[in-house]
């Protein structure tokens, strides 16, 4: 582990909680083989020559995935957090960079599905009907640009499963490009996939100090390359010049 990723990359902090710009490859929980355990940077970093501390990710960003993740340091601010996951105060955006599809997708639109965890697998299934043991999903989407091999997909995710974005994309045909398991043609030599969580905004826990005020947090992608730049090139009005895409 270089340097650099032994130190991870606080976008917000405070005696209740913090918000990390996560990298792909590193879990926010129950670290595996060759994994960078995230919780375990933060208590290093946070807490050396002071007392120790816990750091519980109140959102669950997958291993390959990166972005914006919240841990909260204390059981009170973890019950407030989960709290507002639970009952959708919390507004979760998303960027999607996905292989093209063989079909015509609309600008914009609204997924429902019900997940299936299929634990053998490690992987969730998008099915049209509910069934015993399936939860519902939602997200919305909302195409950012084209390329000729790419779309370029914003998405708000209203509930929050497990593998959730993977898995719908999937049931649509949409494969977000490096993510193997969920059908895309290859990997990236990151070993990571581009789905990136850009934005939280979340009401901040008692002992904060805005505590009662929502707080908005962002994150570039830590992968800065030129897809990831022509993504947020989409993002910038321009009048009437067309977005650089691949």
């Amino acid at each position: 582990m270089d340097n650099a990723a032994e130190t991870p990359e606080i976008i917000y902090a405070n005696d209740q909680c913090v918000a990390v710009n996560k990298r792909c490859g590193e879990a926010v929980e129950g670290a595996g083989k060759g994994m960078i355990d995230l919780p375990s940077l933060l208590q290093k970093q946070f807490t050396a020559g002071s007392a120790q501390s816990s750091f519980t990710a109140v959102n669950r960003l997958d291993v390959p995935v990166s972005g914006c993740v919240l841990f909260a340091r204390s059981n009170a601010a973890l019950a407030f957090l989960n709290a507002a996951f639970t009952s959708r105060r919390v507004e979760k955006h998303y960027w999607a960079i996905v292989e093209m599809p063989g079909a015509a997708l609309e600008e914009q639109g609204e997924l429902i599905h019900w997940l299936e965890r299929d634990k053998r697998r490690n992987k969730s299934v998008a099915f049209a009907e509910a069934a015993p043991g399936r939860q519902k999903a939602l997200l919305r989407y909302k195409i950012a640009g084209a390329g000729t091999r790419y779309l370029f997909l914003e998405i708000d995710l209203i509930t929050g499963r497990s593998h959730q974005i993977r898995a719908q994309l999937a049931a649509l045909g949409l494969h977000v490009k490096g993510d193997l398991k969920y059908g895309a043609k290859r990997s990236e030599k990151t070993g990571g996939i581009r789905l990136h969580a850009y934005s939280l905004r979340f009401p901040a826990p008692p002992g904060s100090p805005e505590s009662g005020k929502p707080v908005l947090v962002t994150a570039a992608p830590p992968l800065r390359d030129r897809l990831w730049e022509d993504f947020e090139q989409c993002l910038v009005p321009r009048g009437d010049e067309a977005p650089e895409t691949r």
